[in-house]
C-alpha cells in the first residue's frame, strides 16, 4: 500500500508533465482504436459480402470435389446431413445445391452456361442471390402453366442470347447416368449483372435439375451460413470430426470460406499487415513519449532514490515504483483513450462513412466503410498501450535500482 501511496504521490508531483503524458499515450490509444475498428469492421463487412455473394462460410463436399468437379462426385441423401447441420448452434441456414455445365440456346445463338440447381427458399436465406433479382420473379419449386420448369439467367447469357422474360430456353448437358439431358424451361428472371459471379449461370430449383440430368437425391454441394463469418473454420473441424466417425459420411469434407477463396482470404491477410506497419509507428511515437517522461522522472529523482536505498529499500521495490508509476499513467490514458474512442467507433459502426463512389462487388454494391464495436477494437489498444508503455520503463527502472546510495547522496 505504501508503494502505490509513493507511486500515486510521484505521479501527481508535476502535473504538467503527467498530464502531457497522459494526454500523448491517450491519443495513441485512440488512434489506435479507430484504426483497428474501421481495420476489422471494414474487413468483416466485406467477408460477409463476399461470403454471401455465393460461397457461403462453409460448404461440404464429396472427397477432392472442390480441387477437381465432377458430375458424379454427389452426396447421396443429403436431408439428413443437412439436419445435422441445423442441428449446430452457429449455423443459420444451409442451401444445397446441384452444378451441370451446359450448353444454352436462344433463337439463334449458344452459349456455355453453368446450371445450378438451388432450394430457391434456403438460398435466399443463405446467399444474397434473392437481392441481385435486377427484373421478373424470383425462382420458385414446381412447374409454370403449360409444364415448363422456371429458370433464373445470368445477365451475361441473357444478352447473348438476347433473351426477354418468358422467353424458352433449351439447355443441353449429361446426365448422371450418363444420357444425353436436354429439356426446354421458361425464363423467369435475370439476375446480376456483365461482372458479378452470375453473369454465366442459369438457376433452376433442385426438383427442375433432378429431372433435367437425372440427379434423383443426389446434390454437389452444401453452402452453409453461419452467425459469424470468423466461425467457420471452428465450425469446419468440428462438423468434420462428426462425419468422420460415421462410416457412412466419412468421404464428406468440410471447408471454410478461408480455404474455398483462399486467393480472397491471401490477399486480405497481406493488406491488414500493411495496416500492423501503421500501428506499429503509432506505437513507436507514444514509446518514445513514455521513455522520455520516465527517465527525466528517474533523472530528477536520483537524490530521492539514494535517500531509499541508504534507509534500506530493496533494488527491486525502487524498480517497481517506477513500473507502477508507468502503469498508473498508462491506465489513466487508457481511461481518457476509450472515453473519446468509444463514442467514435460507435458512430463509424452505426453510420460509417460513405465512400464517394460505391464499389460493385460481384452485383452488391459496397459503399459505406463501416467500424466495430468490440473488446478486440477497444482492448487490443488498451493492452498495447500499457504493454509498451511497461517495456520502455524497464530501462529506467533498472538504472534506478542500480543507484548507488553514495554516489547519489554525493552528487546531490
Amino acid at each position: 500500500m505504501l508503494i502505490f501511496k509513493l507511486a500515486v504521490r510521484n505521479v501527481l508531483r508535476n502535473r504538467r508533465r503527467s498530464l502531457l503524458t497522459i494526454i500523448s499515450m491517450g491519443g495513441g490509444y485512440f488512434l489506435l482504436s479507430i484504426m483497428t475498428a474501421m481495420s476489422e469492421g471494414s474487413y468483416n463487412n466485406m467477408i460477409d459480402l463476399f461470403t454471401r455473394d455465393h460461397t457461403g462460410h462453409a460448404q461440404v463436399h464429396m472427397g477432392n470435389y472442390l480441387q477437381r468437379p465432377s458430375l458424379y462426385k454427389t452426396i447421396p441423401k443429403p436431408n439428413g446431413i443437412i439436419k445435422q447441420i441445423q442441428a449446430m448452434p452457429k449455423v443459420m441456414s444451409v442451401a444445397p445445391r446441384i452444378y451441370a455445365p451446359s450448353l444454352a440456346y436462344g433463337d439463334n445463338k449458344s452459349v456455355p452456361a453453368n446450371v445450378i440447381a438451388i432450394d430457391p427458399d434456403a438460398e435466399a436465406n443463405t446467399s444474397l442471390l434473392k437481392q441481385k433479382l435486377k427484373q421478373g420473379t424470383y425462382l420458385k419449386n414446381g412447374q409454370v402453366d403449360g409444364g415448363y420448369f422456371p429458370v433464373m439467367v445470368g445477365a451475361g447469357i441473357a444478352q447473348t442470347l438476347q433473351l426477354k422474360l418468358q422467353d424458352e430456353l433449351v439447355l443441353i448437358s449429361q446426365g448422371i447416368d450418363g444420357s444425353i439431358a436436354n429439356d426446354v424451361f421458361i425464363v423467369i428472371g435475370f439476375v446480376g449483372n456483365e461482372s458479378s459471379f452470375e453473369r454465366g449461370n442459369v438457376y433452376m430449383s433442385l426438383a427442375a435439375m433432378q429431372s433435367f440430368i437425372n440427379a434423383q437425391q443426389q446434390i454437389h454441394e452444401l453452402a452453409i451460413r453461419l452467425q459469424n463469418p470468423n466461425q467457420a473454420q471452428s465450425f469446419a473441424n468440428e462438423f468434420q470430426q462428426k462425419l468422420a466417425a460415421s462410416v457412412q459420411t466419412e468421404n464428406l469434407n468440410v471447408a471454410p470460406w478461408q480455404v474455398i477463396e483462399s486467393s480472397f482470404f491471401n490477399s486480405m491477410q497481406a493488406d491488414k499487415k500493411g495496416n500492423y506497419v501503421s500501428m506499429g509507428i503509432i506505437i513507436f511515437i507514444v514509446a518514445i513519449g513514455v521513455l522520455n517522461t520516465v527517465l527525466m522522472g528517474t533523472l530528477e529523482r536520483t537524490h530521492e532514490f539514494g535517500v531509499l536505498r541508504a534507509i534500506g529499500t530493496r533494488p527491486m521495490g525502487i524498480a517497481r515504483l517506477i513500473l507502477l508509476e508507468s502503469l498508473l499513467l498508462a491506465l489513466c490514458s487508457c481511461v481518457l483513450g476509450g472515453l473519446l474512442a468509444w463514442p467514435v467507433n460507435l458512430w463509424m459502426a452505426e453510420v460509417g462513412i460513405t465512400m464517394p463512389e460505391a464499389i460493385d462487388m460481384g452485383g452488391i454494391l459496397f459503399d459505406k466503410l463501416l467500424g466495430e464495436v468490440s473488446w478486440f477494437s477497444m482492448g487490443m489498444p488498451a493492452l498495447v498501450v500499457i504493454g509498451s508503455t511497461l517495456f520502455v520503463s524497464i530501462y529506467p527502472a533498472v538504472r534506478a535500482a542500480r543507484i548507488s546510495p553514495l554516489a547519489a547522496l554525493q552528487d546531490h
